[in-house]
């Protein structure tokens, strides 16, 4: 069974960086695409990065680009995501996801317990 654990969240403000960690164990498949995805109190969740299993291919919502950095250390296990001049609407729960990148049309079924960004304005 696949387990994800994110970490890095806190308090910070507005302006402000945090980087988040997910680390990855016990998987089953070879190859995973991993993503960051978040869920703001009263909104839907939503994509904000993801990254292909080599790292070369990197996408982000139109509300972050420029602003995070999705990465990865496969040799660690572990996704980063850089978060820069942090915005009060960035404030959510972050959860990090892999997707088996073997598998055509695979969905994101492997998700963390996510960690609690909060910017303050």
């Amino acid at each position: 069974q696949v387990q994800l654990v994110e970490s890095g969240g806190g308090l910070v403000q507005a302006g402000g960086s945090l980087r988040l960690s997910c680390a990855l164990s016990g998987r089953t498949f070879s190859s995973y695409a991993m993503g960051w995805f978040r869920q703001a109190p009263g909104k839907e969740r939503e994509s904000v990065a993801t990254i292909s299993w080599g790292g070369g291919r990197t996408n982000y919502a139109d509300s972050v680009k420029g602003r995070f950095t999705i990465s990865r250390d496969n040799a660690k296990n572990t996704v980063y995501l850089q978060m820069n001049s942090l915005k009060p609407e960035d404030t959510a729960v972050y959860y990090c996801a892999a997707r088996n990148s073997g598998k055509v049309g695979s969905s994101y079924d492997y998700w963390g317990q996510g960690t609690q960004v909060t910017v303050s304005s």
